[in-house]
């Protein structure tokens, strides 16, 4: 069954808007300063995870819960330490939450802006 003429424009938005956002994407992501890994964190972070697993290890075998507790925050401590990112310059900009993005003010609305609208007018009865 062929497609409407409505269904076949909305079909071609969200294509176009599919590839333009992902071109976005690709530019930010590809203008982003490269960032050394932390060796000294992911060291650091392995050394404090071995003396987790160790104090785990060491609270299982004396059937001490608390020390085997304790071991496993200190395991999951290191390794937290071990994968976080560094303090760069680049990390900052990197993971930085689209809310605190900037908004152009002058912007028309996104696609899935404009896709809510039409759901909830289609909800209202509107057409």
């Amino acid at each position: 069954m062929p497609l409407s003429e409505h269904e076949q424009r909305l079909l071609d938005e969200m294509e176009r808007n599919l590839y333009q956002n992902d071109a976005d994407f690709v530019a930010n992501i590809s203008s982003a300063p490269r960032q050394k890994p932390a060796y000294r964190s992911i060291v650091l972070g392995v050394l404090v995870a071995v003396v987790g697993v160790a104090a785990l290890i060491t609270g299982v075998f004396v059937q001490i819960p608390i020390v085997g507790i304790l071991g496993f925050v200190v395991m999951f401590a290191g390794v937290l330490l071990a994968i976080t990112p560094g303090r760069g310059r680049g990390a900052a900009k990197m993971f930085q939450p689209a809310e605190d993005a900037p908004k152009d003010r002058g912007a028309k609305p996104d696609f899935m802006d404009r896709l809510g609208e039409r759901w909830d007018k289609r909800q209202d009865g509107e057409h």
